[in-house]
Order: structure tokens, then sequence, then C-alpha cells
């Protein structure tokens, strides 16, 4: 079992993909991705929407997360939120532990 979290980022005049871009560029992607219990950090630019970066945070256990959003990477996260005057939806899973059905597998061209 996995919790998986979709974190919509809307912003205007780009600013959502900047947010995305400083994340990235100055480390903290990274870092989040080396926390024990992380398993996905990726950003994704919506083609309906250039103003909204989708976020796919994948973590072991609650607890995992828990540790995350303690730790100082989360002061920088709601800076950077702050400064590019961006807007939130979250939507939160857990994950399949069967998988993907033999019936579905017929869809999914590997």
């Amino acid at each position: 079992m996995s919790i998986i979290v979709n974190l919509r980022y809307t912003g205007k005049n780009g600013f959502a993909r900047a947010f995305a871009e400083e994340m990235k560029n100055s480390g903290t992607v990274e870092a989040i991705r080396k926390e024990d219990g992380n398993l996905r950090y990726e950003y994704y630019i919506s083609v309906d929407n250039p103003e909204t970066v989708l976020l796919i945070d994948e973590w072991t256990d609650q607890a995992a997360i828990d540790r995350h959003h303690a730790s100082p990477m989360m002061q920088k996260i709601a800076e950077l939120r702050d400064k590019y005057d961006l807007h939130m939806t979250v939507e939160r899973y857990v994950s399949d532990k069967g998988g993907l059905p033999n019936h579905d597998k017929k869809f999914v061209r590997e």
C-alpha cells in the first residue's frame, strides 16, 4: 500500500510552471525525493489549462507524509506558493494492493 497525493497548482501568467521549475532548480524536488518514504514526486503541465501544474506525490504511508510535513522543506514550499500566488486542490488515493486486474491489462500497451 502507498498513499498518492495529487496536488493541482493553479496560478496566472505562467506562475504555476515557474513554481515547479524553481522547486526543481533549487534542489527542493531532489531533496524531497530522497526523503525516507517518498516513492514519487513529479510535476506535469496540463494540456487543457497551461496555468495548472499537477504534482503527483507518493509516500509509503501516512507516517512518511507526516515526517515530510514536519520537515524544513515545507517552509520553503509554502514560501514559493506565496511568491507565485498559487491556489491548490488536493486529492488523496490509497494504492490498490492487487495491482491492475488481468482483464484490464489488455488495454495497456507496454
